[in-house]
C-alpha cells in the first residue's frame, strides 16, 4: 500500500509503498477514503509526542470502508462506511467501563500509538466499540474532517463547557478547531467572539456564526476586548490553539465562575504555562480538558448536526493527494489556509 512514512522526527516525510496491516482478532481493517491533515500530526513529526516509535505513518482523522474484520467482531462487516474517535478504547479499563473511552488506560490512538491513516489502509482494534457507522448522506471528506477537531470542539463546547444558550464564549484560535467550535457553539445559541491573528480567518469565523471577532494584532489587550466585547467576560472560553498565549487570555477573559477549556495541545515550550491561579480560586473558575470524544457519543453529534442543519463540510479548505499532504504537513506551523486540509487522493 501506499503511506506516508517519517524515519526521524523534523526529517521529510516520504511516500512509501509499505505492508497492507492485517486486523486483530477484535479489529477490522479500513480502506482509508479520507483523512485530514491537523496540526496534532505536526507535533508528532516535530518530536512532542513520547508515544510515537519510529519509523511512522502519521494521520489519525479519517473515514473509509471497512474490508476485512477479525473473527471476535460482531457489528461489522466488510463494505461498512465507517469514521471513529482519534482516541480508541480498549473496553476492559475503569474508565472505559464507566463509558470514558476518550481516557482510556491502554488507548489506541491511529498516527500516535500506532501506524495511523496517512495510507491506502489502516487496522484498528476493538471495531465493536471504537467504529461508528456513518450517515448515507455524509460524503468521507466531510466525515474524516469531523474525527478530530470538530468531534473534538463538540465534547469541548458541549459536554465539557456546557455551554447553554444565550451564554458568551470566547474561542481563541480559528484553524480547524476554533472554526469548529465557533460553529458548534453557535447552532447551540450561545453568542461567540472569535480571536485570532488573521483575518480570513476571522472571516470565515463570522460567516460561520461568530457574533463579534477580535484581530489580536490590532488590539492592546485581547483580554479585555473581550471583556469589552461581553460585558464583563465570558462564560466559556476555549484555548482552540495550544499556546502560552492564548491559553492564559481564554483564561484572563473569564466572567466569574467561568469554565476554560484547554483544547488545543500545549507541547513542547508551551507544555506548562504559568496559570493565574490566583484569579481561578476568587473568581472560581472551572480548567477542563477535552480530549477527543467517545464512539458512543457520535450519534448525539450526528444528531445535533442534523437538527441544527449545520453543513460542517463548510469547513474543509481544501482536499488534497497523499503525496501533497507532506507539504501540508511540514508546513502546519505557519498556520497556512483556512479550515480544514482533506485527503481525498490516494
Amino acid at each position: 500500500m501506499k503511506a506516508v512514512l517519517y524515519e526521524s522526527f523534523g526529517a521529510r516525510p516520504q511516500l512509501r509503498d509499505l505492508p497492507e496491516p492485517r486486523p486483530q482478532p477484535h479489529g477490522a481493517l479500513i480502506r482509508v477514503m479520507a483523512t485530514g491533515v491537523c496540526r496534532s500530526d505536526w507535533h508528532g513529526w516535530v518530536g512532542h509526542d513520547p508515544d510515537i516509535q519510529l519509523p511512522h505513518v502519521p494521520g489519525h482523522e479519517f473515514a473509509g470502508v471497512v474490508v476485512e474484520v477479525g473473527h471476535d467482531v460482531a457489528r461489522w462487516a466488510a463494505g461498512d462506511r465507517v469514521t471513529m474517535p482519534f482516541v480508541a478504547g480498549c473496553g476492559n479499563c475503569p474508565e472505559c467501563q464507566c463509558g470514558h473511552q476518550q481516557v482510556c488506560d491502554h488507548q489506541f490512538q491511529p498516527g500516535f500509538t500506532h501506524w495511523g491513516s496517512f495510507a491506502e489502509y489502516v487496522a484498528i482494534p476493538h471495531a465493536d466499540l471504537n467504529l461508528v457507522r456513518l450517515p448515507e448522506a455524509m460524503d468521507f471528506a466531510t466525515a474524516a474532517s469531523l474525527g478530530c477537531r470538530f468531534a473534538t470542539s463538540y465534547r469541548a463546547v458541549v459536554d465539557q463547557g456546557r455551554t447553554s444558550p444565550g451564554q458568551w464564549v470566547a474561542v481563541h484560535g480559528c484553524g480547524g478547531v476554533g472554526l469548529s467550535a465557533v460553529l458548534i457553539a453557535s447552532a447551540a445559541g450561545a453568542k461567540v467572539v472569535a480571536v485570532d491573528i488573521a483575518e480570513d480567518k476571522l472571516a470565515l469565523a463570522r460567516e460561520l456564526g461568530a457574533s463579534a471577532t477580535v484581530d489580536a494584532t490590532r488590539v492592546d489587550d485581547v483580554v479585555q476586548a473581550v471583556r469589552d466585547i461581553t460585558g464583563g467576560g465570558a462564560h466559556v472560553s476555549l484555548d482552540a490553539l495550544g499556546h502560552s498565549t492564548t491559553c492564559l487570555n481564554s483564561i484572563g477573559n473569564l466572567r466569574k465562575r467561568g469554565r476554560h477549556v484547554q483544547v488545543g495541545l500545549m507541547l513542547g515550550e508551551h507544555a506548562a504555562p504559568a496559570i493565574p491561579m490566583g484569579q481561578v480560586i476568587a473568581n472560581e473558575l472551572e480548567l477542563l480538558g477535552s480530549h477527543g470524544m467517545q464512539a458512543h457519543r457520535y450519534a448525539s453529534m450526528l444528531a445535533f448536526i442534523e437538527s441544527a442543519r449545520l453543513a460542517p463540510q463548510r469547513l474543509i479548505g481544501r482536499t488534497v493527494s497523499l503525496e501533497q499532504s507532506i507539504d501540508v504537513l511540514t508546513s502546519m506551523d505557519r498556520f497556512p489556509g483556512v479550515g480544514v486540509t482533506v485527503v481525498t487522493r490516494f
